[in-house]
């Protein structure tokens, strides 16, 4: 009887250890597809790029390791590596300011409309969704020099339009304007922001007398902050990233004007199939890209506030 009472206590303990471990291992069974899908699809081909990165890696051939002399070459003896990376750094330095407040402008627009902001909201939307080729179709169209729309159009008012994607000083603009009809989607995330702002914020600065441009300085950007941030580091990603318009509308020219760095890595992975010396290139843009969203945080962390956050007070602070 002794031994059976003893018994059945370890019995209710080891049911409740199993209990307890199935609880803690169902949310693990149900984020398993995203775990696999990360480890196959994304961790494991980068670290097998970086593998590639130390390789003279062609695609058909033997494959020799050369250590760092794929980075050497790049910095040291490629001059066009500096030139595509060049091109790309004037298209961010223009294409991502102009990305931000353009889209916050519409966000503001149709946060304040009160007729129809549905339907524009799904308009202004709706060419972030169209496939790249699509809207190369589209600006090839709207760009052509003989039967362009742009060229239609300043022609009723006496203007000889240029050639746009064949003049090197207009093509960059023109890739910029083509970029930028796709940002519906961070007009969006920037308008989700607005509509999270508290009405009584606005309501207590208009009893106060705050006039309409200290209210947007003073509350609607700081409260936006968050969602700034946001937008900023991933426009800056896709600035980076940019090459299927420029592929498909200038294939890099003319002159190369529009050779983006992420073309530059695309032409020596399939054009020239040295594939280590591709990889190579996208770790440095890897590494361009995150030291430039970390710079982004850091500097970010002064002035962006996130709700339910508390900081030292300056006394607390200094000691």
């Amino acid at each position: 009887m002794d031994m059976a009472a003893h018994a059945e206590p370890k019995v209710d303990v080891v049911r409740r250890r199993r209990a307890n471990a199935g609880r803690h291992l169902a949310p693990f069974l149900f984020i398993s597809p995203w775990i696999l899908g990360f480890l196959f699809f994304t961790l494991g081909p980068l670290c097998f790029s970086l593998t590639m990165s130390f390789f003279d890696w062609p695609v058909v051939g033997e494959r020799t390791f050369v250590g760092l002399d794929n980075y050497r070459s790049m910095f040291m003896e490629d001059p066009q590596f500096r030139e595509s990376l060049w091109i790309t750094v004037k298209f961010a330095a223009i294409y991502v300011p102009f990305n931000i407040v353009i889209s916050l402008l519409l966000a503001l627009l149709l946060h304040h409309a009160t007729f129809a902001s549905g339907f524009f909201r799904t308009v202004f939307y709706l060419p972030s969704v169209i496939s790249g080729v699509a809207l190369v179709t589209i600006w090839s169209w709207i760009y052509s020099r003989e039967y362009g729309l742009l060229n239609f159009m300043l022609s009723l008012v006496g203007i000889d339009g240029p050639n746009w994607l064949g003049d090197p000083s207009l093509a960059l603009v023109a890739i910029i304007v083509a970029s930028l009809w796709g940002l519906g989607g961070t007009m969006l995330i920037l308008l989700t922001g607005l509509k999270a702002i508290p009405k009584e914020l606005y309501e207590a600065a208009t009893v106060s007398g705050v006039p309409g441009w200290a209210q947007m300085l003073f509350i609607t950007l700081p409260m936006l902050g968050p969602m700034l941030i946001f937008t900023f580091i991933t426009s800056i990603i896709s600035a980076f990233q940019q090459l299927t318009i420029a592929l498909l509308l200038t294939k890099g020219g003319p002159l190369g004007s529009t050779y983006f760095f992420a073309m530059y890595i695309y032409d020596n992975a399939f054009k020239y199939f040295d594939m280590g010396y591709a990889a190579a290139g996208s770790w440095v843009m890897f590494a361009i890209v995150l030291t430039l969203s970390l710079i982004v945080m850091r500097w970010s962390a002064a002035w962006v506030y996130y709700e339910g956050e508390v900081r030292p007070a300056d006394g607390d602070r200094d000691a």
